[in-house]
């Protein structure tokens, strides 16, 4: 039996320079797609100003960067500049919000990104869903790539993506971190929603 609202909407807003970011952005979409009934938007943060009607009617927004000396992309921070004028509004107060990040090394300060993409949606009054995951069992030699959240992150999802060429993908497990993230999203917006 469904809740008494029929559908719920969730909105991936990235920006993705080589496409590492984008096939996880893609990979939080399909999890947050999982549930009934939840419709997904896919946003390149660089065409967010052309959505802002969505993503003000979104229940949950999902934000996602690369790692880029220790801070969030300039593709990301102009849309998170850009967003002031909603902020003045509070237009996103207590929707659900998440993130996740990529970078080429095992680290790079992608925790740095996940803070910064968490103060974001606290400047905005949302409320920050975690990965909800303990650290993934990887070899010490990072050879055992299709665990789930093998970086060990606990902020949001994380990857390490190799090479700045598109054509090579993150690791199957980073890429089903991703996935579990964007479900565990839409799940919560259900709980939510079900009770008001």
């Amino acid at each position: 039996m469904l809740p008494s609202f029929t559908t719920i909407s969730i909105a991936v807003v990235y920006h993705s320079a080589f496409g590492h970011t984008k096939k996880l952005a893609e990979a939080v979409a399909r999890g947050a797609a999982q549930p009934v009934n939840s419709h997904v938007h896919l946003i390149r943060a660089e065409e967010a100003s052309e959505h802002w009607d969505t993503l003000n009617a979104a229940d949950a927004l999902i934000f996602g960067s690369p790692t880029y000396m220790g801070a969030v992309s300039a593709g990301f921070k102009d849309f998170m500049d850009k967003s002031g004028n909603l902020w003045l509004k509070q237009r996103w107060r207590d929707k659900l919000a998440a993130g996740f990040t990529t970078s080429g090394s095992y680290n790079g300060d992608k925790l740095a990104v996940l803070q910064q993409l968490a103060g974001f949606a606290a400047q905005h009054g949302m409320i920050w869903i975690s990965l909800g995951l303990k650290p993934g069992d990887a070899e010490e030699d990072g050879a055992n790539t299709h665990v789930l959240n093998r970086l060990g992150s606990y902020l949001g999802a994380m990857a390490r993506s190799v090479n700045d060429s598109p054509e090579v993908t993150p690791p199957q497990g980073d890429l089903d971190t991703a996935e579990f993230l964007g479900k565990r999203v839409a799940e919560m917006v259900y709980r939510f929603k079900s009770k008001e």
